[in-house]
């Protein structure tokens, strides 16, 4: 199973770290990050929520709610959230919620299952997967990372900036692009609309003679 870009995610309810939510009322009006794990108390997990504890207010500037996932228990998402704050070097309440999924029933239906990472007891875990869902609900981005590569989440913002700038104006972003950097003119637009939106638009020759290579400084 699994999920498609532009389906309305799942409205499902789930035990966290924070309380017991009923999804798409928790995302409210806002854009959405679920990010799963393999397992509590382990290293590479231990540093990648840590980074985004360490990111937190960027996705707060950007109204980006933050909800990790894996098939512990609560218990176990509170005991191992010392460790990960500790390693953080921060204090405070834990800034975003850990939903306990323990009966892998969200893992199943969103894909995000391991075939090569198992527990004790010979059952799947979690792969490192995330899915971006906009304020409408709607799955905007995942990808699939295996339990041996950590994710980087500098990424994640950087892709949320793209996401969110790009579903309000007529552009692309391009390889490698950043915020205020230079975007491309998306294909739908006119040469005459070209002209009015992006009056500071150019044009990149190409063998082709074809002129779809429209840069513009970022609306």
């Amino acid at each position: 199973m699994g999920i498609n870009l532009g389906d309305e995610f799942p409205n499902f309810k789930a035990e966290t770290s924070q309380g017991d939510i009923q999804f798409h009322d928790w995302i409210g009006d806002s854009w959405t990050i679920l990010f799963s794990h393999p397992a509590d108390y382990t290293p590479v997990c231990t540093t990648e929520l840590g980074a985004v504890i360490k990111l937190v207010p960027e996705f707060k500037k950007r109204n980006v709610k933050l909800i990790a996932l894996s098939c512990d228990s609560v218990e176990d998402h509170l005991g191992w959230s010392k460790d990960i704050q500790s390693y953080q070097k921060c204090d405070g309440d834990f800034p975003y919620p850990i939903i306990a999924d323990k009966e892998r029933k969200l893992a199943v239906q969103l894909g995000m299952l391991d075939p090569v990472e198992k527990d004790k007891a010979g059952l799947p875990l979690t792969c490192r997967a995330y899915f971006i869902i906009g304020p409408d609900k709607k799955l905007k981005l995942s990808a699939l990372y295996p339990a041996t590569t950590g994710r980087n989440f500098d990424e994640i913002l950087r892709v949320i900036d793209s996401l969110q700038l790009t579903a309000t104006k007529k552009v692309a972003t391009p390889a490698n692009w950043q915020q205020g950097g230079e975007c491309m003119v998306i294909p739908s637009v006119t040469p005459e609309e070209a002209a009015k939106l992006f009056p500071k638009h150019r044009v990149q020759d190409v063998p082709s003679g074809k002129s779809y290579l429209r840069f513009t400084p970022q609306p």
